[in-house]
């Protein structure tokens, strides 16, 4: 039973602490929809998203009035586009069709994004795949919601550094495209190593082959939330600590759970997860960084930061996984830069570099997320910035990303401002030394040897 107590924290939760639901997404299968014929093919991929999700983000916004609940975005995910696309997509301007569908299907149903602009490549790339990725500066310039990400790495099959050197070059590309507004393609564009198939969070977010025709993923979260209930045991011990991480980790995701069933009721779609990551915003309250203050840093950077971000993000999924038998995506703890005020000022205050991050990241729920950088910073840098993440996932047996936007025309210590959940970020120096010889050798780094299992 629900007492009166738990409705009144509930409340006190959402109206004083930042609590959300930040996304209900729906992912639907397009492999119905694949045709040899390009007019035909998105034709089917219109009608069948706008079928589909027509009733999303009326059903979401009836949830929030009935239950007094933010959900911050309504979003869709389809099948990857690289397979939709490949009987009927014979160069990357008919890949940027398909785009645009996207983007006119996004706008019917009125939802925030829409993801699975995307190709898996982690062994290597088929003509279609390359056509995809190749295509991915003009498709992301000439839409609006699209989002899109490359799989190159898994620890089943290592990374494919011929995908990682073409990354560089197309986060490079998508930067100069979108440079009238601050190379805002490069924010909706992320490449993974092990990345998931029911990830509800954008820009990584499509829907995996291995689903079903159509899914509800929802995505909680509540930094604020967290931070709050630590502030009520500042300078206890570290049982303490964890314990009361993970029970805010367990009301968080139950609140989750009840907008996923709800969602799932209404819109007549089976639910898929709950991801229940903290992801931040760049609301005073809701940081990652305050989080990691408050068990006692002074800022995001600082010694013991990593030690520390293991701890939040291990109660935070301890606690999530009592709440739902169904947790999956990222779930944990994200740390975006340029959407994290704690992150922004521990980067302004010479806390914290892309080298910390770097490391912040083997432990944390994703990755290198969302950091301005120099828009000279050359293409080849960029991909060894992916590689040596894409390791950090290979070997770790977890989901790493990176979301890098080197911004035309902006240097070390120029603000850019992406604007609403984006926030902004402060340009951050890139190591300057060259590693063009490495990220030019062509194949694969083989799998780490406990990738042999079976």
């Amino acid at each position: 039973m629900i007492n009166i107590w738990e409705v009144n924290e509930t409340n006190k939760m959402v109206e004083q602490e930042n609590l959300d639901v930040r996304t209900i997404t729906i992912g639907i299968s397009l492999l119905d929809c694949m045709d040899a014929d390009l007019d035909r093919l998105n034709q089917k991929i219109y009608d069948r998203i706008t079928t589909v999700a027509k009733d999303l983000v009326k059903v979401g916004k009836e949830i929030e009035r009935d239950y007094c609940i933010p959900i911050v975005n309504k979003r869709i995910s389809v099948t990857p586009i690289a397979m939709v696309g490949s009987a009927a997509c014979k160069t990357p301007e008919d890949y940027v069709t398909i785009a645009k569908t996207l983007d006119a299907a996004a706008r019917t149903v009125g939802v925030n994004f829409i993801g699975g602009y995307s190709a898996l490549v982690s062994k290597g790339m088929t003509a279609c795949d390359e056509l995809l990725i190749r295509s991915i500066p003009e498709a992301l310039a000439s839409t609006e919601f699209v989002c899109s990400s490359v799989n190159v790495g898994s620890t089943k099959t290592g990374i494919n550094m011929d995908a990682v050197r073409l990354m560089g070059e197309v986060i490079k590309e998508t930067a100069e495209r979108t440079k009238d507004n601050d190379s805002m393609g490069c924010a909706k564009l992320v490449v993974f190593c092990n990345a998931p198939d029911d990830n509800p969070f954008m820009a990584g977010a499509f829907h995996g082959v291995t689903e079903a025709d159509a899914i509800i993923n929802v995505g909680v979260s509540g930094p604020g939330v967290v931070k709050t209930a630590l502030e009520k045991v500042r300078g206890e011990n570290f049982e303490v600590l964890c314990e009361t991480i993970k029970k805010t980790a367990f009301k968080i995701t139950r609140v989750g759970q009840l907008v996923a069933q709800e969602a799932s009721r209404r819109l007549g779609i089976p639910f898929g997860i709950i991801d229940l990551s903290l992801a931040p915003t760049p609301a005073i309250g809701d940081s990652v960084a305050g989080i990691l203050e408050e068990i006692g840093l002074e800022y995001a950077g600082a010694p013991g930061t990593t030690a520390a971000l293991a701890l939040l993000n291990d109660q935070v999924k301890k606690g999530g996984v009592m709440a739902s038998s169904y947790v999956g995506g990222l779930s944990g703890a994200f740390i975006p830069v340029s959407e994290d005020q704690g992150m922004i000022d521990a980067v302004q205050a010479g806390a914290l570099t892309l080298e910390k991050l770097e490391a912040m990241t083997c432990v944390c729920s994703v990755g290198l997320d969302m950091i301005a950088v120099p828009g000279k910073t050359s293409a080849s840098s960029l991909s060894g910035i992916i590689a040596d993440e894409m390791a950090i996932g290979m070997v770790n047996q977890k989901t790493t990303a990176v979301r890098l936007i080197p911004v035309a025309g902006k240097d070390v210590g120029d603000i850019v401002e992406f604007g609403g959940l984006l926030g902004y970020a402060p340009v951050m120096p890139v190591n300057a030394c060259s590693c063009e010889k490495f990220v030019s050798r062509a194949g694969r780094i083989p799998a780490p040897i406990h990738s042999f299992k079976n």
